[in-house]
């Protein structure tokens, strides 16, 4: 089990530096973005800490970023990858879908 929570521990360390880096913020703005300290930032990245449901979702939303994407593997083949945007597009679409829909049965109603 603990291998298990290092490898998460790796891929949350690698992937926040990454949406960091690709933002271009330092660690104390994304601190500062996160209302976290820098030094939990400095923590995670260096896998020295595990972090809050709270916590998680505090970075994600600083890194304009879905949590599962945080603590998803780099390694993911990229039909999976594929897979996810897929399923992101279908539910962003049906979104809109839905909103055309009620746009046009209120401009019939007029």
């Amino acid at each position: 089990m603990k291998a298990k929570l290092t490898k998460i521990r790796k891929i949350l360390s690698f992937n926040l530096k990454k949406y960091r880096e690709k933002l271009s913020l330092s660690q104390e703005k994304l601190a500062e973005k996160a209302e976290i300290s820098t030094m939990m930032v400095k923590d995670i990245e260096a896998c020295r800490t595990w972090i809050s449901d709270k916590t998680l979702e505090s970075l994600a939303s600083a890194l304009k970023t879905d949590i599962y994407r945080l603590l998803m593997p780099d390694t993911v083949y990229e039909e999976e990858i594929n897979k996810t945007i897929r399923n992101d597009l279908e539910s962003i679409t049906s979104k809109i879908r839905k909103d055309i829909d009620e746009t046009l049965k209120n401009a019939l109603k007029l």
